[in-house]
């Protein structure tokens, strides 16, 4: 902070930046899909509040944070989809308490029906279903359906009028419709189903077995990696049961002479598998967080592997 702040006035930034700090996180994490991201626009955000200095007390101030934070993560995701990237594209993913991810709610008249859960919006699922959208439709549907703001303060964030906000918030919903037919709140009876996909999963890798993992597959199922052009990886997602079966029975086999271990752990808000290589070669990504989606029978109908280096700060391995 500047040397020509007062201390009480130093006092009151430190308690704003304590009490918005995770909020304005949650915001941009789930806007941009990276925590790299998240991180940039909190502290961007902050600096641009020293930097001004906007007239009004705590709650005021706290709103102008939250306008800035969501301009910033907008910027961040025109920027990112304008880069060209190697392979294909997963959120990064983050390993968080649900307090981490409830303490997130911005709104400050929430709407009880509000549509997405706050823990539904960090799954893989969501995030990846939120990038058919618009940066700007991206936002609207984020702070309408997840963070429970009314169309007038969500109009005030993005610098629009209601109209215009109605109309993106009715666009974004459209395009959300297929995965609000499939969608599952990850409450707990959910991830008791992820958890015990996963421990099947592994346990199939590790014995090789080939007909049991069908059997725990979707027919549909659809793998999907990211190396980010670092290490062995798709090319692009890989669809069917017998297919997706052979690639990861594939992948177990190799990892074998590595010293690989195994461990299972919440990540984005539902169970994940954590994989490290103690001697990994030739292009073996050392770290890899795998995630899946499991339809309503318990099968896996969709895999996620993320094994770019650079995307897995926000784990602990």
């Amino acid at each position: 902070m500047p040397a020509t702040t007062p201390p009480e006035a130093a006092a009151d930034l430190a308690a704003l930046f304590e009490s918005q700090r995770r909020k304005l996180w949650g915001l941009g994490y789930r806007l941009t899909g990276s925590a790299e991201d998240a991180d940039d626009i909190v502290q961007e955000s902050f600096a641009r509040l020293l930097e001004h200095r906007p007239p009004g007390a705590g709650g005021a101030r706290a709103a102008w944070l939250v306008r800035v934070a969501t301009h910033l993560g907008i910027d961040a995701l025109r920027r990112r989809r304008r880069r060209r990237y190697a392979g294909e594209w997963l959120p990064e993913p983050v390993e968080a308490g649900d307090e981490d991810w409830l303490d997130a709610l911005l709104g400050t008249a929430p709407d009880p029906e509000k549509r997405y859960g706050l823990l539904e919006s960090v799954t893989y699922a969501f995030l990846l279903t939120l990038e058919a959208l618009s940066p700007r439709q991206r936002a609207v549907l984020l702070l309408r359906d997840v963070f429970g703001y009314s169309a007038r303060e969500a109009a005030a964030v993005l610098d629009t009028t209601e109209g215009n906000l109605r109309v993106l918030h009715l666009r974004a919903r459209r395009a959300m419709a297929t995965y609000d037919r499939a969608a599952q709140a990850p409450a707990a009876a959910l991830r008791e189903r992820h958890r015990a996909a996963l421990e099947r999963f592994l346990a199939c890798l590790l014995a090789q077995d080939a007909r049991t993992l069908e059997v725990l597959l979707a027919e549909s199922v659809r793998a999907t990696t990211d190396a980010a052009g670092r290490y062995t990886a798709l090319a692009r997602p890989l669809a069917g049961r017998g297919a997706v079966a052979r690639l990861f029975l594939r992948a177990a086999a190799m990892r074998r002479a590595a010293s690989p271990s195994y461990e299972i752990r919440q990540v984005n808000g539902l169970p994940a598998i954590l994989i490290a290589l103690a001697a990994p070669e030739r292009r073996q990504a050392p770290r890899t967080v795998l995630s899946l989606d499991v339809d309503a029978d318990g099968r896996i109908r969709a895999l996620y592997a993320v094994l770019a280096p650079r995307k897995l700060g926000a784990v602990r391995f």
